[in-house]
């Protein structure tokens, strides 16, 4: 069965010599993952289109007895070349991939999360990093899952509180506009680490980079 989706490529990895495994973020199909057979050739209708945070139309024919469907067809929307180009966006945006694997199931629609991780890439993209904008990710994402803060127990500061309520109201030109004291950034990572190995099991990889 041959479907057509909109989607954020999360990793690739090798197959075979010839072939690459692609994992997309779809807002109506969720998580899942590709055949791209003949990519890693030289003059493959792929070469080019596949890589790190891409977005992409694309379709694929579903496979009725595995995870891996085979990858059909690939147009391009967007690239986010300048993520690549800075290890603390990629550091950013690969920590943002590892939330997303920690904290989702395959083949589950994730529109509001799709949505989310598209305006987070566009950002990193267009704005210097800096640790609120991971701050604001993880809370945006918890909340998507029904999982935000109790901002009355949350034994916060006053300041501490008033920031993540600005986090999880504002867009993110304005997070990416605030300035934070080294404080309360530790307040921050601190309060936030237990919150996310409380609900997610365990820490995602890469945070201690991503918001250093």
């Amino acid at each position: 069965m041959i479907k057509n989706a909109t989607g954020i490529i999360l990793r690739t990895r090798p197959l075979t010599e010839t072939s690459l495994i692609v994992h997309w973020l779809t807002p109506d199909l969720g998580r899942l993952a590709t055949v791209a057979k003949g990519a890693r050739r030289p003059k493959s209708p792929f070469a080019g289109r596949l890589d790190l945070f891409y977005v992409a139309d694309f379709s694929f024919n579903r496979s009725r007895s595995s995870a891996l469907h085979q990858l059909r067809e690939v147009k391009l929307q967007a690239t986010h070349d300048a993520i690549r180009g800075d290890i603390a966006k990629l550091q950013q945006a690969a920590y943002a991939t590892a939330c997303l694997e920690l904290a989702t199931e395959s083949d589950t629609p994730l529109p509001e999360i799709f949505e989310l991780t598209r305006s987070f890439l566009k950002l990193l993209c267009e704005h210097t990093p800096a640790p609120q904008t991971v701050f604001a990710f993880e809370l945006k994402l918890l909340r998507e899952l029904g999982l935000e803060p109790d901002l009355a127990g949350s034994h916060l500061t006053a300041g501490g509180t008033k920031i993540v309520t600005n986090l999880l109201a504002g867009d993110w030109s304005a997070i990416s506009r605030l300035k934070l004291a080294e404080s309360q950034k530790q307040e921050l990572r601190q309060w936030l680490h237990g919150f996310l190995i409380f609900h997610l099991g365990k820490l995602p990889r890469g945070r201690a980079a991503a918001v250093a």
